[in-house]
């Protein structure tokens, strides 16, 4: 991932990657995304809506898989790299 990729929620374009970068301890792609909530089911991005939904995020003509979440994915106390 670059930025600017689209995300969809059901199938349906509802945003686009703001920033991109590869997450280390999370061990995969990791994006910034920018979602319009008059595009998503129901009209309102929360817990409920999004765990709902199906996301993806197409990259370079293809579509993957996309784990979406309102707070960030990274490990304040460092839980993961202390084992």
């Amino acid at each position: 991932m670059f930025h600017a990729e689209v995300v969809r929620c059901d199938d349906r374009p509802c945003g686009y990657l703001r920033a991109a970068s590869y997450g280390h301890t999370l061990g995969g792609a990791v994006g910034l995304a920018m979602i319009e909530a008059d595009r998503v089911p129901g009209g309102v991005i929360d817990p409920r809506a999004i765990d709902g939904a199906r996301w993806d995020v197409e990259i370079a003509g293809k579509r993957y898989p996309a784990r979406v979440s309102l707070r960030p994915l990274y490990d304040p106390d460092n839980k993961r790299i202390r084992g």
